[in-house]
């Protein structure tokens, strides 16, 4: 049999998943065990003794300056920002794409800007974010959308150009108006993909989270991470980067069930 008409069995496609984390976990322990056979005070690649003790003072003690589990209250506080900007994302490109890919007057004036706008590095406008909105949490919220929509705008409208003609004759032919192809016929083909595209903008959403959080916060997954850069505190920047991973990771996985159970019949869900 050709390799490439090879697949794995249930067994044995676990033992492939799991395969790159063990090798991995077993390449960092055994670095960090040499490391530390050579200088017992090396902080580069922390034991694991070391970085279990610096959760459980980040996760079980309250922080003596505000009183709060310091993990907690960062997940939550990031979490909520991600949250509304998610939201917010989602709301504006559904609404654009609906406008740019059902009407050909409205795509011919704003598809240009979108794409335009798509360039600009969000980064780059992260001053001007603080200067207009302040240092508060509206600003790390609009970089969020600034960073994401314009992408999910182009997705969705995409998807949208590529309904069949035929559907659209079809439809008006049986009578429908605007807003009936609106609702009947453009919706139901973006909604699917809204779900997917906010899927695959989840690592952009939190790396312009984190960068907003690392530049002007006080509290959250970034403000932390970079706030203990200085002491070299490596024992808990890799367990709060590996805590965000699982939390992307999890978001990630309720997006794609919930897609899989209200559209069964899209195949991008899987």
């Amino acid at each position: 049999m050709r390799l490439i008409n090879r697949h794995p069995s249930r067994s044995g496609g676990l033992m492939l998943l799991v395969m790159p984390f063990i090798v991995l976990i077993a390449v960092y322990f055994t670095g960090s065990s040499m490391r530390l056979a050579v200088n017992p005070d090396d902080k580069l690649l922390p034991a694991a003794t070391q970085m279990s003790e610096a959760i459980k003072q980040a996760a079980f003690t309250e922080d003596k300056r505000t009183g709060e589990y310091l993990l907690w209250a960062d997940t939550v506080s990031s979490l909520r920002r991600l949250g509304i900007g998610l939201l917010v994302s989602a709301a504006l490109a559904l609404a654009a794409a609906i406008a740019t890919g059902s009407f050909p007057l409205v795509s011919a004036t704003f598809s240009p800007f979108i794409t335009v706008v798509s360039m600009i590095p969000p980064l780059a406008v992260l001053p001007i974010l603080f200067i207009v909105f302040g240092l508060d949490e509206l600003s790390k919220v609009v970089l969020i959308v600034i960073g994401i929509t314009p992408m999910i705008i182009r997705d969705l409208h995409s998807r949208a150009r590529e309904i069949p003609a035929e559907l659209w004759v079809k439809a008006q032919t049986l009578g429908a108006n605007s807003w009936t192809l609106i609702l009947r016929l453009v919706l139901p083909q973006l909604l699917p993909r809204l779900l997917v595209a906010i899927r695959l903008s989840l690592g952009a959403a939190w790396l312009f989270l984190i960068a907003a959080e690392a530049i002007a916060s006080t509290d959250g997954l970034g403000y932390r991470i970079f706030l203990v850069r200085r002491y070299l505190a490596m024992d808990l920047i890799l367990p709060y980067v590996a805590w965000i991973t699982l939390l992307a990771w999890l978001i990630d996985e309720c997006l794609r069930r919930v897609t899989q159970w209200s559209f069964p019949w899209f195949g991008g869900a899987r």
